[in-house]
């Protein structure tokens, strides 16, 4: 079946199925199906965060006395998390609850080390205006001065436009440097408070206009702004939830539609109810031909299209042909001169990740996207590092790019690469060596197991010929499963990068996906012998390299 797994592969022995992996399945896949509303979509709030917490507090501070209660949840939620969260939180917390606190030069070189090294300016200049907001301290970060092309506008899409005036106006204002604010300027953060609810679905960019706009108004020459202000505060707190903190978007709706999807056909639903969530994809289609994160945002994405088309090809929902071609077309609009995909538009860096997902998504009629397929498996082979690993992405856990990456380059019928296969095989070496003693993966190296980064090692090595990882990282998830099917939650999303949110039901879908994979390796349990002996599974270390079938180019 095209949506587990690569080319035609011998099936394991039986006696490596692990115990309960049925059970498993059928568990979280009662659980997602319970998830399908009914229009189709599978949809999850996306949990609180102590940046946008952190942001919405010092907001309030000075506000009108009607939000005095919602700063006092809000104040709940951050002292909460004073010493419960990462290292950049408890300086966030620090920093609006203590009234001071500095981002050490260490901290920061590791925050901006997990993101693309070609949004480093950008990053920089963020958590520069960051501290300012939270500490009112108008000091720079360290020695570090805001470069000119942190502010460039020049191929963003629009949430990082508007993210980059409202950071760039917080600069200015701090500075006292009129001249950096321009008309526009203005213009472009006004425009996200005219509409109904809150921009794109964005709660972290509606805090940074509402704290630009809110400085801008100590100038004269921007009087005026101090109601649209007050109405987007009072929009804001519309998305506080139970536990006093502010998520950074609405919902990721879309996101988890589209892999959930993916999840359930894998794990065989009724395609009754895959017809249902593929026509809530298809009418989620924007009038460019993409797919947005959720329903309330317009901005199209490559990795929402992607895994939205991967989903309406392949579980015979029978999707219009028009919905595919202007994907299709979406896609070919963005895609590089270097073969590769960004992540939203043209002529951006190409990603691994986003061209992985892309390439994918052309996969199941090759021979319509022959060249695409050639130039992209290209750029995915000139971009592996030298541990076999990827450039992050926007998970936090490496094992998303590099599963992308095995599945897409084990496809048949794609054409023949150099270093593919080689590719391939480096990327699942990684995973077999990085494979923990209780058979999970964690994030980064060295990181303890976690169920999201060992559903996509799951994938991962369900691609070489040896059992033993795949069922040992099986038994892992499985151990870890509740009654009700779901797994412990693995916050593992990033925006903006490096930073890290949490949609609990993302957990539950990967890891039915992946279990689901590795059923397809197994013969069905009723043809299993009933007097085989089960193997004993030892997980770790393997020598030589891995055995991947069919001899990749």
């Amino acid at each position: 079946m095209w949506l587990t797994g690569g080319g035609a592969r011998a099936q394991w022995p039986g006696s490596y199925r692990p115990e309960g992996l049925d059970e498993g399945v059928a568990r979280l896949r009662a659980r997602l199906t319970a998830r399908v509303g009914p229009e189709g979509a599978i949809r999850d709030r996306c949990r609180s965060r102590v940046l946008e917490s952190a942001l919405a507090w010092k907001l309030l501070d000075g506000a009108d006395a009607d939000t005095g209660q919602a700063r006092e949840r809000l104040e709940h939620y951050l002292r909460g998390r004073w010493n419960g969260g990462d290292a950049l939180e408890q300086v966030m917390v620090a920093a609006v609850l203590g009234g001071d606190a500095e981002l050490p030069k260490t901290l920061l070189q590791r925050t901006l080390e997990r993101a693309p090294s070609f949004t480093e300016a950008r990053k920089r200049t963020f958590l520069q205006a960051l501290m300012i907001v939270l500490t009112g301290d108008a000091r720079p970060v360290g020695e570090y001065r805001p470069e000119r092309a942190a502010f460039a506008l020049k191929g963003l899409h629009p949430w990082a436009a508007v993210q980059v005036t409202a950071v760039k106006v917080v600069l200015a204002v701090a500075a006292g440097r009129r001249d950096l604010v321009e008309p526009g300027d203005v213009a472009r953060l006004t425009a996200t408070q005219r509409g109904p609810r809150t921009w794109e679905g964005n709660v972290l960019i509606h805090l940074w206009v509402l704290h630009a706009l809110r400085r801008l108004t100590g100038w004269e020459e921007f009087r005026g702004l101090e109601q649209l202000v007050a109405t987007g505060t009072a929009r804001v707190l519309e998305h506080q939830r139970h536990d006093g903190g502010l998520p950074f978007v609405t919902d990721v709706d879309t996101w988890c539609t589209a892999t959930g999807g993916v999840a359930l056909a894998a794990a065989g639903a009724p395609q009754v109810l895959l017809r249902r969530v593929g026509g809530h994809l298809a009418r989620r289609q924007l009038l460019d031909g993409g797919w947005s994160f959720t329903d309330h945002a317009a901005v199209t994405d490559v990795d929402d299209t992607a895994v939205a088309l991967q989903f309406l090809q392949t579980c015979g929902v029978t999707a219009p042909s028009r919905v595919v071609e202007l994907g299709w077309q979406t896609l070919a609009r963005v895609r590089g001169t270097d073969g590769g995909y960004p992540t939203y538009v043209s002529g951006a860096p190409s990603e691994a990740s986003m061209t992985a997902a892309a390439l994918d998504a052309l996969t199941p009629q090759p021979h319509r996207h022959v060249e695409a397929l050639r130039t992209g498996l290209r750029f995915l082979v000139g971009q592996q590092q030298a541990d076999g690993s990827f450039p992050p992405d926007w998970s936090a856990s490496r094992w998303h790019t590099v599963f992308r990456v095995v599945l897409v380059a084990t496809r048949p019928g794609l054409p023949r690469v150099p270093g593919a296969g080689r590719m391939v095989e480096r990327a699942v070496r990684l995973a077999l060596d990085a494979q923990n003693a209780d058979g999970g993966w964690g994030q980064q190296e060295g990181d303890p197991s976690d169920p999201l980064s060992t559903a996509y090692g799951l994938i991962t090595v369900c691609a070489q010929d040896g059992p033993q990882p795949a069922t040992a990282a099986a038994q892992y998830l499985l151990s870890l499963q509740q009654p009700n099917g779901t797994l412990p939650s693995a916050p593992d999303s990033i925006g903006p990068r490096p930073l890290v949110f949490n949609v609990p039901l993302l957990t539950d879908i990967f890891a039915l996906q992946a279990l689901a994979h590795l059923a397809c390796r197994f013969p069905p349990p009723d043809r299993a012998r009933p007097d085989a002996p089960r193997a004993v599974i030892n997980p770790p270390r393997y020598d030589g390299a891995p055995a991947l079938p069919g001899g990749r180019p």
